[in-house]
């Protein structure tokens, strides 16, 4: 990457762009990846957008200095990530090629964004993309498992551009090495929770021994009796954004007709968004719709997987129905649908999704299909590297991927961004903020 590098627009000046290789000598080895981490829909980049205030008595160069060298210490124990992907020779799955090849840091500074413009959803998908310019178009083709890039804006403020493939680390393991990174940029201590590789501990046993009545909505395949693919790759997608604090949520379980301990928040707020991206797009009515969201099976699997485990530790949840049901049925029936959803994942679930995906090209259709990601958990709110806490994290391209944010000083508060077409924006983000219409 040059050092003037402009990504296509000529407000970002790079400063610098390098391979951080880790500290020490670390093995060299190939690692295999589990069914999990191989499976089809894993293949591309998780990209995080943290923006922070400006720190009027900070050292930029001083800062920059300390991540690259706490990236480089921090990959001698994630060595792994400091290697490369690709599948194995016989294609049943993937593996990781450990030479700590190393990570890829890059600085840059933007001459037209301020903090003030990170407070609603971007004007485009990728209104934000120079913010992570260094963008992996094939996650099997030798590129860096982890990319970060650190610009500083305007007014001071900084954001930290992070790209991690999604075949080595899922959502909650790359918050871990988040939040140990920036441990290491202002203490200068060690990492506290060790990462764990042991991907072994999530292969296919013998099939005789897996129970044969789970059932995987998640991945069959509906019609498209509405255009639906179609409507989503010829119409501009509209970015959007909605915070739903404690009063607001609560008003969601009175409209779910719920009672307190019924249904979580994660239940009714996606339940409602649901909805409302279902009636915005007006679809015909026998059109079936699926909403996905990722299950955190560490402690669903027996044995559970260990602390430090950063794999892709995540099943899909699957709540199914055509979108007649979903529009005049109510909230409660929405949110019933995720909650019983959620209730199927167990231990044998779980076993029989691995048997499901091993060495197969098994994949969720796309037709009538929401996913939504729960970030608000993760713990990237709490990330620090010596400018305070974050004061906005999401994603760095908005798209139809619905994800669940968390707000800054606001614990109890979550924002929902997503992109919808725009011929149904303006009726998305009515009924999104009018639960009674």
């Amino acid at each position: 990457m040059a050092a003037e590098e402009t990504s296509g627009n000529s407000s970002l000046h790079i400063k610098e762009a390098i391979v951080i290789k880790p500290a020490e000598s670390t093995p060299t080895r190939l690692l295999p990846l589990s069914p999990l981490d191989s499976q089809l829909f894993l293949r591309f980049t998780i990209e995080y957008l943290l923006v922070f205030n400006a720190r009027p008595a900070l050292d930029q160069a001083v800062l920059a200095s300390r991540i690259k060298s706490a990236l480089a210490r921090i990959l001698v124990p994630y060595y792994p990530l400091a290697g490369r992907v690709r599948a194995k020779p016989d294609g049943s799955s993937l593996e990781v090629v450990c030479r700590g090849q190393g990570a890829v840091f890059v600085q840059a500074s933007d001459s037209n964004l301020t903090i003030n413009d990170f407070d609603k959803a971007p004007k485009s998908v990728t209104q934000w993309r120079k913010l992570l310019s260094f963008h992996v178009a094939d996650v099997l083709q030798g590129a860096p498992l982890v990319v970060i890039q650190l610009t500083w804006l305007k007014d001071g403020a900084a954001t930290l551009g992070v790209g991690f493939n999604h075949c080595v680390t899922d959502g909650i393991g790359s918050a871990e090495f988040l939040n140990s990174l920036s441990e290491l940029v202002t203490s200068h201590g060690r990492v506290k929770v060790l990462p764990v590789w042991d991907r072994h501990l999530l292969d296919s046993v013998k099939p005789s021994v897996l129970p044969t009545h789970h059932f995987h909505p998640e991945f069959n395949r509906v019609p498209d009796v509405s255009g639906f693919l179609s409507r989503f790759s010829d119409e501009t997608l509209s970015p959007t954004s909605v915070v739903f604090d404690k009063t607001r949520q609560n008003e969601l379980k009175r409209v779910a007709n719920s009672t307190e301990s019924e249904h979580t928040c994660f239940e009714v707020v996606s339940a409602h968004v649901w909805r409302s991206w279902a009636r915005a797009l007006n679809l015909p009515s026998n059109q079936i719709l699926k909403l996905l969201f990722s299950i955190n099976i560490r402690n669903r699997v027996k044995p559970s997987l260990p602390s430090g485990y950063y794999g892709n530790a995540f099943v899909l949840g699957c709540a199914t129905a055509s979108f007649k049901d979903l529009t005049t049925k109510g909230l409660g029936y929405a949110a019933m649908l995720i909650k019983r959803a959620k209730e199927r994942v167990d231990n044998g679930h779980v076993r029989s999704v691995i048997d499901s995906v091993s060495g197969a090209r098994t994949s969720p259709d796309s037709v009538g299909v929401l996913i939504v990601s729960q970030w608000s958990r993760l713990g990237l709110e709490r990330v620090d590297f010596g400018m305070g806490r974050a004061v906005h994290v999401g994603p760095i391209c908005s798209d139809r991927y619905c994800l669940i944010l968390p707000v800054h000083n606001l614990t109890d508060a979550v924002k929902v961004m997503v992109a919808v077409p725009v011929s149904g924006v303006d009726k998305y983000e009515y009924l999104v903020n009018n639960p009674h219409s």
